[in-house]
Parts: structure tokens; sequence; C-alpha cells
């Protein structure tokens, strides 16, 4: 399958990311199945289509007949038929590797012998995934970020039966649907960008447990200072304008005193026992009772929104520099 012979996508999951992730197709002009296994799922994902796409007409990024044409190109099911002829099925189902596993199993035998497979796994082992697909070689790790219709970062993965060259057609679809991926090369658990986010979460916690700082603390620095940076810069980057030899000397002396936790603990745990699971429970470490959960979803987007329309990478390309 080559990037030009893909027209037809299926959606397998309609979840927050699989709503999303179908959205950015259908903008880009592609034909779009949802499938989901419940009415009341899909039902949902159109709302969740519904509401991103208003906020986009909102924020004047898209017109009302651009959002009219995307719907146009989406279509909504609970049966496998929709398989038989796309060119790329992209898994976003639940995040449990037998259920994966026998969903790809099923599916490797319906579509067509050149259909590009791919999941959206957060870290599971793509190698295990495919453990019984047919055509293991056509088969690979697509990880997007939430939301998907904003946050540029696409994680190609490799399993390690994967065809680079199937590999290559994903990045290159990609960016062809306006995202910046990136390739994982090897098949490790949580990949790049789930190893560091959960680093820093470890360290967060770690900071406020030990009295440093408190929550808000943590947040501020991460969102004035640090977040601020790597919205630019990535890590190793900072670390070269800044001088090697100044981050250097500061890691002999800091990386003994950081949490080196191997598993959740201490309040992220009780606030996990406790069934505060943030936004969607109300409460997290934060509290999102009432109005704040939509307010706090709402805010994220217009900031996310805002950070897209900066395009640091455009600004790279103009000094000759591609971060």
């Amino acid at each position: 399958m080559t990037l030009d012979e893909i027209k037809k996508v299926v959606i397998a999951g309609a979840g927050t990311m699989g709503a999303s992730m179908a959205q950015i197709f259908a903008e880009k002009g592609y034909t779009v199945v949802v499938r989901g296994h419940s009415e009341r799922g899909l039902e949902r994902a159109k709302h969740l289509i519904e509401v991103n796409q208003a906020s986009l007409v909102e924020a004047g990024d898209i017109s009302s007949e651009e959002s009219a044409a995307l719907q146009s190109r989406l279509s909504f099911t609970r049966e496998s038929d929709c398989l038989e002829d796309c060119d790329i099925v992209i898994e976003s189902i639940v995040e449990d590797l037998k259920v994966k596993q026998d969903f790809f199993e099923m599916v490797s035998k319906i579509v067509k012998p050149d259909c590009i497979l791919a999941t959206n796994t957060s870290g599971l082992s793509i190698t295990k995934i495919a453990e019984n697909v047919v055509g293991k070689e056509r088969f690979c790790g697509m990880h997007w970020f939430n939301p998907p219709h904003i946050v540029p970062l696409i994680e190609v993965i490799n399993g390690d039966e994967t065809d680079q060259a199937v590999a290559d057609v994903v990045y290159q679809l990609s960016l062809k649907v306006g995202k910046k991926p990136i390739y994982v090369k090897k098949d490790a658990p949580g990949f790049i960008a789930n190893r560091i986010q959960s680093a820093i979460l470890r360290e967060a916690v770690y900071i406020v447990e030990q009295g440093i700082g408190d929550y808000s603390d943590v947040d501020g620095a991460m969102k004035y200072g640090l977040g601020f940076r790597y919205a630019c810069l990535g890590p190793c980057e900072v670390v070269d304008q800044g001088g090697l030899d100044i981050h250097h000397h500061i890691a002999s002396y800091l990386w003994e005193d950081l949490s080196d936790a191997k598993k959740p603990s201490g309040q992220f745990e009780e606030i996990y026992q406790a069934g505060n699971y943030g936004v969607k429970t109300g409460k997290g470490f934060y509290d999102y009772s009432g109005d704040k959960a939509d307010k706090a979803v709402q805010a994220r987007d217009a900031m996310y929104l805002a950070m897209a329309k900066c395009n640091p990478t455009g600004v790279g390309e103009k000094y000759g520099y591609e971060n």
C-alpha cells in the first residue's frame, strides 16, 4: 500500500481519541468510517466531533461550509463489512492486550492483503499485539496524543516484524494530515513520549510529597518555565543551548536526589484508589466539580489551539534550523 493509494480509512473505536482522529482524516478529504461496538458509543463520537468542529468554527480555523463538508465524508457503523475495502485500519479501542490481539486477529483476516494495520496503543508492545495477525509486516503503532485534533505529535512504532516501508507510509500519512510524526525504532514500553511524561509525573508527585512545593507550584514551573521552552526545543536541545557543562554539573549532584520509585505510590496512589481520576470524575489532583470540568477542557483546547498557531517548526525553518 502506497501513500497515494490510501483513500478509505477505518477508525476502530468511537471514544474520545477515535472520534478526534476520524475528524482529522475527514478534514483532509479521506473517506472515514468509525466502527464502534455500541450505538451509544457511536452517538457520543458524533457529538464529540460536532463539539470539536464548533470550537474550530468559533476560533475561525474553519468555516461552517467546511465543517458541513467534513461531516459528509464521515460514517458510523457497528458492522465489520466496512473493513473489506479499506486501505488502513487505525485501532483505538480499550487498552487491553488480549482485546487488541483478538481484534487484530479478526481484522487481519477480513481486510485486503495490503491493507495497513495500525494501533493507537499508548504503550503496549506492538510485537505482542500483532502476535496473531495475518501479515505481521503490515502492522505498526500509530500513537496519537489527546486531543488528536490539536496536538501535532504522532509516534510511528515498529514491531519486531514491521516492514520499514509500511512504517514509512504511516509516517508520510501523518505528515499529510498535518501532524508531526517521529519514529520509535525499538518496541519499548511507553515508547518515547510516555516514558518522558511518566518520569516528569513521578518527580512532580515526589516534589509535593517532600514538601518542596504543591501541585499548583509544580504545574506553574512546567507551564511558565520548562513547558514554555519545551514547546520550542526538546530537552537535549535545551541543554545544548544552556551548556552541557552546566547541566552535567547539576546532574552530578541532583540526579541521586530524584525519585526512583518503581510503582505508583504515596498521594498519587491514594488519589487513584479513592476513585478520583481527574476531569472525568470531577476530582483528581484538583477539583473539577460543577461546571469546572467543562471549563477546564475548553480552556485547555483554547490554549492548545493558540500554541498550534505559533508553529515553532516554521520559525526554525526560517533560520535554516530544523527542530
